[in-house]
């Protein structure tokens, strides 16, 4: 029988390659976006019918503790989890509101607590499951003018091999997938090509990864023995 992933955020860039990885894989599907649910309403039934899987999207702001609960009543079997949700700022400190901090914190590490929390029932009664994170190079060492969105980075680390250890003997993995530079339209949205192009130049792999990098690995990842787990694994070319 296919097992079930939720993945959040899948409308877009690399949550949505995580969806097809996983859809090709045999797994079915929860998927969520913030705001483009008619994007993510016609990706479901396109890979509901290229790889046969049953794929259901939901409207959900990872955010919002209600809306995640409300996604968690309609879900009835979970295997795999992918914290993939989350948005980006860039700016100095001093020119942050508080607001901007908070709305980054929610979305970026209150939203991996929401989602871990109501799944981890389902996981249990298995014993067995795999929960990832999508993280970043920045919450390992940090970022001028992205000092949010590396602490949010850094805070899903530390969740990440805390809740490791809380799981573990109940034969669940939890594991986070660290980016460098992906070439996604959120990045493409707050960088310019000269700024993309200056980035490529200082990575080994002369390239920027891939969404498709990512969710190869995601997919690996949720594959792997449970003895894996309290990773932060980076993906970026040799970078950092």
């Amino acid at each position: 029988m296919n097992k079930f992933a939720l993945i959040t955020g899948a409308s877009r860039g690399i949550g949505k390659a995580i969806a097809r990885e996983f859809a090709a894989g045999n797994y079915n599907l929860y998927l969520t976006c913030k705001n483009n649910i008619a994007i993510l309403n016609d990706y479901s039934k396109e890979l509901e019918n290229t790889y046969k899987i049953s794929c259901r999207p939901f409207q959900c702001d990872q955010s919002s503790f209600d809306d995640v609960k409300t996604l968690f009543d309609n879900i009835r079997d979970l295997d795999v989890v992918v914290n993939n949700a989350g948005i980006s700022k860039f700016g100095l400190l001093s020119d942050m509101t508080v607001d901007e901090w908070h709305e980054i914190m929610s979305s970026n590490l209150d939203s991996v607590f929401y989602t871990s929390k109501l799944a981890i029932p389902f996981l249990l009664k298995k014993h067995s499951g795999t929960i990832i994170n999508i993280s970043s190079v920045w919450g390992n060492v940090g970022a001028s003018t992205e000092v949010a969105y590396s602490t949010s980075k850094g805070g899903i680390n530390a969740f990440t091999k805390a809740l490791a250890k809380e799981l573990a003997p109940s034969g669940i993995s939890v594991n986070a997938i660290a980016c460098g530079v992906i070439d996604t339209d959120m990045n493409r949205e707050h960088l310019t090509s000269e700024d993309l192009e200056v980035l490529r130049e200082e990575i080994p792999a002369d390239r920027l990864g891939t969404p498709e990098d990512v969710a190869k690995l995601a997919l690996q990842l949720s594959q792997s023995p449970s003895y894996m787990t309290g990773q932060i694994i980076n993906i970026d070319g040799g970078w950092i």
